[in-house]
């Protein structure tokens, strides 16, 4: 009716939830996280500097920076409300990812972790159960990856996706969003760009294959696959294997200074024999008894259930959100992190943070690497003034 259409109106939509944010504007950043202590010795373990970085689109917007090179850094955070699969809500894990140094080698990706009150953080390491692990990592110059990693209860394993997502390798800030959606789904977004979605079944190895090979079945010991086969009335010709491979030159001649006493019995030097085909081989026919290659028969494995709940990550409630990673050369920028069951509630958010500095950032960025050519251009010209004022000083001496 109308009424009810105008009620509609009237009414709020569901609002998203929140459970997790964090923005890193404020000293009290460290009383919300907890390093893992426990988890490496303290000479193993990166220090974590509060910073916007050395370029920024607003310097009192802050996040967290890795500061020491060769170093772990572990840190986890409880969220703010457990986010449970059994809810059937998506779940959206957004954040951003600056790597000023040029990374090399290092991890930068982010972990939803379960555990609720026995959640130890100051264990957290790489060893710690988790639900997801999602983010760049990058050692060398073949791997650069997105991680999309979900726990399988039902497996008690930890699945990989099947083919690489790339990763943004650039010094600017970029954001990493994965949406894992209770119809088991999931799409990743780099910028707000998707980049990847699919099944969980086509793109991780959640479930048994579908078919399998008949174990009843195997080739039968008659099959002929080979296609050719010897002519059987194609005869060796008779003296063909006294056909030498090689022969004596002749055209070769003995040289005019050659003496037999002295240097022995001349011989001409062996060339290849013109006549000489190779070792023996009957003509190829075809073959009349050829069946083709054979091909298993499958059959359905028994085996393949589908599981409508592949999806449920936490299905124990996740509690927490963490980083521990290793990174060779370090100056990693961590900001503005969002887990929400609403990926339009974390574009929002992106809007408010990442995009409203983005822009001002890459400036800041252009600037401080035109004024660095311009000082090393200037440093090549007068060591270039140099040499050649070395040169006609020594000139002048002589």
């Amino acid at each position: 009716s109308l009424f009810s259409a105008a009620l509609s109106l009237l009414l709020p939509a569901a609002s998203a939830e929140v459970y997790f944010k964090e923005q890193f504007n404020d000293d009290g950043w460290t009383d919300r996280w907890t390093i893992s202590s426990d988890w490496k010795s303290k000479s193993e373990l990166g220090e974590w500097e509060h910073t916007a970085g050395e370029w920024h689109g607003d310097a009192d917007d802050k996040g967290i920076k890795t500061s020491q090179d060769a170093r772990f850094y572990g840190l986890s955070a409880p969220m703010t409300k457990a986010f449970n699969s059994g809810d059937k809500k998506d779940l959206v894990i957004q954040y951003s990812v600056k790597h000023e140094q040029k990374i090399d080698c290092g991890g930068a990706y982010i972990k939803l972790l379960p555990g609720g009150d026995k959640f130890e953080s100051t264990k957290f390491g790489g060893d710690s159960p988790y639900g997801v692990m999602f983010g760049p990592d990058i050692c060398g110059t073949s791997n650069k990856r997105t991680h999309v990693i979900f726990h399988y209860d039902k497996k008690d394993d930890n699945l990989l996706i099947k083919k690489n997502v790339s990763c943004e390798t650039d010094q600017l800030s970029h954001l990493y969003t994965l949406v894992l959606r209770p119809d088991n789904t999931f799409e990743v977004f780099v910028d707000n760009k998707s980049v990847r979605s699919g099944k969980l079944d086509d793109e991780f190895d959640f479930l048994p294959e579908k078919e399998i090979k008949d174990p009843d079945q195997s080739k039968p010991s008659d099959w002929v696959e080979a296609k050719m086969m010897d002519d059987p009335e194609d005869v060796k010709p008779e003296g063909y294997d006294d056909i030498p491979a090689e022969i004596p030159d002749p055209e070769a001649e003995k040289p005019d200074d050659w003496d037999d006493e002295d240097d022995g019995e001349w011989e001409p030097p062996m060339v290849d024999n013109p006549e000489y085909q190779g070792p023996w081989s009957p003509k190829q026919i075809p073959n009349p008894d050829y069946k083709g290659a054979w091909h298993h028969p499958m059959i359905p494995n028994p085996e393949y259930e589908y599981d409508e709940e592949m999806y449920a990550v936490c299905k124990d409630g996740c509690t927490h959100v963490g980083f521990e990673i290793w990174q060779v050369k370090s100056g990693t920028v961590f900001d503005d992190i969002i887990v929400t069951d609403s990926l339009e509630e974390a574009q929002e958010f992106a809007k408010e943070t990442f995009f409203k500095k983005k822009d001002s950032e890459k400036d800041m960025f252009d600037a401080k690497e035109k004024k660095k050519r311009e000082e090393e251009e200037a440093e090549m010209a007068d060591e270039i003034d140099e040499d050649d004022f070395d040169e006609d000083m020594m000139g002048d001496e002589f």
